[in-house]
């Protein structure tokens, strides 16, 4: 068996002001790892990740077959949440905040987050609402239109970004994936730490593991976490794959014929 790699993929140094910018005027930063599949058992076994403790989640993409809204960088998103109801996300990336009208930003809907990668990072602006898990699943078979799923700040912020000739209504149903989430906060680093484990249709899955940090504590959450990671025996070196992009090419791939 192969030793995990520890050595972490580094952002360029004519990236760091960059992101510095960002933090400025964002509301928070996400800490982001995927996990290799070769490192995957390990680092259920290192962590004590236990599946029965775990949230069931289904997730469901909104794009055009030809993945239109993603080629703009708008991602229409909704979840069913196990003992908890459901929920929807229009979301637009790149963002820059500053950028960001004034009257956006004091919406108690919006958020803008940056997400930092081993390697990169992106600064995204979303734009969340609340569903039942009635109205999630009547909408993705097909019973209600999909427009009905979203707020008017939700619809509002769709038609400020997407192509004039793509409405919600036009969207075709990309998914269900199903999540198992997992919250644990290890005696070793005293914070919150997620696990994703994301089971795609093909049998493939993601594990993604992740913290929330005030923008101001970045590079030292960043380096903590890493550790933690480290002393795990968690592969921090391996390609990143994002869940999203993920789902959208499995599901434009795999999409019944006519659709």
């Amino acid at each position: 068996m192969s030793t995990p790699t520890t050595t972490t993929p580094t952002i360029p140094d004519a990236e760091i002001g960059r992101l510095i910018e960002l933090l400025k005027d964002s509301d928070s930063v996400e800490l982001k790892l995927t996990v290799p599949e070769s490192n995957q058992r390990s680092t259920i076994t290192s962590l004590g990740l236990d599946p029965m403790d775990a949230q069931i989640r289904q997730v469901f993409f909104f794009d055009t077959p030809d993945l239109t809204l993603d080629k703009h960088g708008v991602v229409v998103r909704a979840r069913r949440i196990q003992g908890k109801g459901g929920d929807t996300v229009v979301k637009l990336r790149p963002v820059v905040p500053s950028e960001l009208p004034a009257e956006l930003r004091k919406s108690g809907s919006f958020r803008v987050e940056v997400d930092a990668l081993p390697g990169g990072f992106v600064c995204s602006g979303t734009m969340k609402g609340m569903a039942s898990l009635e109205d999630v699943w009547s909408v993705a078979h097909g019973e209600r239109p999909l427009k009905k799923l979203f707020s008017r700040e939700q619809r509002e912020f769709y038609a400020a970004h997407a192509p004039e000739s793509v409405t919600l209504n036009d969207l075709t149903v990309l998914g269900p994936i199903f999540v198992l989430k997992l919250r644990l906060t290890p005696g070793d680093l005293a914070r919150r730490v997620v696990a994703e484990m994301w089971l795609y249709p093909d049998d493939s899955h993601v594990l993604e593991l992740s913290t929330r940090a005030a923008t101001t504590e970045t590079f030292q959450v960043a380096a903590e976490m890493r550790a933690f990671l480290a002393k795990h025996g968690v592969d921090l070196g391996g390609e990143q794959e994002t869940k999203t992009r993920k789902a959208l090419e499995f599901f434009t791939r795999n999409r019944p014929a006519g659709q």
